[in-house]
């Protein structure tokens, strides 16, 4: 077997550009927040766009991922998850498996 062989199954090739929108106008600052980013709203901040809403690219491994937005510092569902789960607070947040 030779040496590179090995990284072909590595995580970095797990890895699918997810892109995520949250539609809040009125919002002064909104992130993206789940156990992907151990909940750290600076981890992932969000980019506002001219029609209102907030935009950000993501690469995140295989499986699933509780998540949500967090607007104006209020966790918030998205809309557009495959289902709602709760965080390690008993929190409603979003799901999404990624494969």
């Amino acid at each position: 077997m030779s040496s590179g062989s090995h990284h072909r199954y590595s995580a970095h090739r797990n890895l699918r550009g997810i892109n995520f929108i949250c539609h809040a106008p009125g919002a002064q600052s909104v992130s993206l927040v789940g156990d992907f980013n151990a909940w750290d709203p600076a981890a992932h901040p969000m980019q506002r766009s001219p029609g209102g809403g907030w935009l950000l690219h993501v690469e995140l491994r295989h499986g699933h991922h509780r998540y949500a937005f967090l607007v104006d510092g209020h966790l918030t569902l998205d809309p557009q998850a495959q289902g709602v789960t709760r965080n390690d607070h008993n929190e409603r947040v979003s799901l999404m498996s990624v494969s």
